[in-house]
Order: structure tokens, then sequence, then C-alpha cells
């Protein structure tokens, strides 16, 4: 097992989901982990789970003026970075005729504004030799109704995926990026939708998937910690966790 004695890793959306299941496969192996969100009382859940290694910081992927002063509390905390997810970000199924201009600002801010400038931001706090890794999805690549404003903020991360991989290998930093399919991550449990049509939902997504079942949280958590820190000569690329539903 890999062990990480020492490393600095900074998770955004990191209070839940895959983000907690990525911070809590680090503290486990011995990191340093910082982790963000919006809401103070699931920060304070999360951190019961990660124990004594880990620091939380209430940070609104949208605000510039909170990821400016994220990475002065990087700075202050950690000094330099061994890794940073950036796994912030929002899901929003709206028929393209009633999309709105709010839902589309939402989606377009928290899944892409927000990375780009966290990224610039705690850049000049990255190791050489560390790594970037971006949270996509296999919507980017699929034609798939109601989702065409998170579909297409989740194409432009990967299209940012590349672009900063080219401008940071100045830096010696890599860029990569996770696709997750369909995870079981507790986010349906936690909607308001009757607990049958959570299950027909789940039973849909089987369906589609080639290996006819969902992903865990850990599982794309293993994906990211390989990309941040074993894939050395890797950088632009996406790793599908999806059970083939983007491949086969």
């Amino acid at each position: 097992m890999t062990t990480y004695d020492g490393k600095k890793i900074v998770i955004t959306g990191g209070s839940s989901g895959i983000g907690l299941a990525t911070a809590r496969l680090f503290a486990d192996r011995g990191a340093h982990v910082l982790i963000t969100g919006r809401t103070a009382s699931a920060l304070d859940t999360a951190l019961e789970h990660l124990g004594t290694k880990a620091i939380a910081v209430r940070s609104d992927a949208t605000s510039l003026k909170d990821i400016r002063v994220l990475a002065d509390t990087v700075q202050e905390r950690f000094g330099t970075v061994d890794a940073l997810f950036v796994n912030a970000g929002v899901t929003a199924s709206a028929p393209f005729d009633s999309t709105t201009e709010e839902i589309y600002d939402e989606v377009f801010g928290v899944n892409a504004k927000g990375p780009y400038f966290t990224v610039q931001a705690l850049a000049p706090l990255l190791r050489e030799g560390s790594g970037v890794v971006l949270t996509t999805s296999v919507v980017n690549v699929l034609g798939l109704d109601a989702l065409s404003v998170y579909s297409a903020s989740k194409a432009a991360l990967r299209s940012m995926t590349r672009t900063l991989a080219r401008e940071l290998l100045p830096r010696k930093v890599r860029v990569n990026a996770v696709s997750p399919g369909p995870i079981d991550s507790g986010i349906l449990e936690r909607s308001s939708m009757p607990a049958d049509v959570v299950e027909a939902t789940k039973d849909s997504y089987r369906s589609t998937i080639p290996m006819q079942r969902l992903g865990t949280p850990e599982e794309v958590a293993s994906a990211v910690a390989y990309l941040a820190f074993d894939a050395t000569f890797s950088t632009g690329t996406e790793f599908p966790v999806d059970g083939g539903a983007s491949q086969l």
C-alpha cells in the first residue's frame, strides 16, 4: 500500500462524496489534508472522520475572494503543496428549453470558473513534481437529455486539463482529470426524491453500465491518488472511472 507520510494535499469539495473519500484515503496513509466546502456543519462532520491531520476551510468555489483567502491559508498552514484535487462541483438537470440564465451561471461558476481560478491561485504553491487532478465526468462525451449545461461545464474542464497541463509544464507540475460515471456517493439519498424513485434511478444507471453496477467514491479516490502521485509520465490526460460506460 502506498503511503503519503508528510505529503500536503488540498482538496476542494472535500466534505462529502468523492472528495471526502479521497481525503480519507490520503489521511489514513499519513498525509496532511486541507479540505474545503461551503457548509460549516458538513466540514465539521468530515473532520470527525479524518482525524487530527486534516484541516477544514469554509470556501465558496465561485468566489474569487474566497479563493484568494484559501491560497493564503494554504500558504500559512502548508507552505507548499504536493497535490491539488479540484473536486468542488454541482450538478443540474433541466431540459434545454427550460434552462434559465441562473442555472447556467451557477453551474459554470462552480464547475468551470471556480476550478480555473483555484488552480491559478494555488499554482505558485505547488512543488516541482506535484500533481493537479480535476474532476470531469463521462457526460462530457455523451449526449444525455436534460444535462446540456452540466455536460458543457465538464467538457470545459476537460479542455482546461489539457491547456493547464501545457501551461504548468515549465513548473514541472502535471495536470490530469478523473472522469467518474454514476457513483453511489449518497447524493441521490440526500436529495428530495422518494426512496422508490432513488432506487429506480440507480437501476436505470446500472442498466447502462457494462459492469452492471454503480461505482464507489473509494474507487474514484484510488484513481485520484494514482494521477496525483504515481502517474509521473502522464499529463493532460483524462482517466474514466465509469464501469466502461464511456468506452464500451
